[in-house]
Parts: C-alpha cells; structure tokens; sequence
C-alpha cells in the first residue's frame, strides 16, 4: 500500500482528473480525490493522492510541493491521520446549549 499525501492550496477549478495528471508525471497513483463542499458543489480547495509506492510519494513531495499549478503553488505533505475527539461536547451543540 502507498502513501496518502495532503495536497492544498488547489485553485476552487481544479478536478481529480488534473490533479492525477499532475502527479503521475512523478509516478503511478493509487487514487486522487479534490474534497467538494456538498452546500455549493465547489471545490474546498485541498484533496489527497495515494501513490503506489512510498518512494514516489516521497519524490511527490520533494518535486511538486510549491509547484505552480493554475497559477498557485500547491502545498503536499504527508497525510496525518484525522485525530479523534476535538468536537463540541453533546453532538456538536455546545456544553452549556442544552435542550
């Protein structure tokens, strides 16, 4: 299995599909996805890569990260794992917003 990178800064136009081209020219991916707001339909303006192997993802990281791509220059890093918790206590209503 490869390595999951975080790519920001995407300009709001920018599809998985250009975004797998931009990464393939480093190496094969495994899966590309551009996050989408579900309210507007518009790019969040960040996704992630899965490239195949970590080597390639290593490469990605050193090759594109501050790369031009649509006139802004991408940000890659390594994917982190979400952390668990960090939400508002009761679902997200607030400690003291009790019904």
């Amino acid at each position: 299995m490869g390595q999951k990178l975080h790519v920001g800064n995407l300009g709001f136009d920018v599809t998985s599909q250009e975004l797998q081209d931009v990464f393939t020219t480093v190496g094969p991916c495994n899966s590309v996805t551009v996050l989408m707001d579900r309210a507007t339909g518009q790019s969040r303006g960040f996704g992630f890569v899965e490239m195949t192997s970590n080597a390639d993802a290593q490469k990605a990281v050193q090759q594109l990260d501050g790369k031009e791509s649509k006139g802004r220059a991408i940000k890659v890093s390594e994917a982190r794992e979400r952390s668990s918790g960090g939400g508002a206590p009761g679902g997200g209503r607030g400690e003291y917003n009790r019904w």
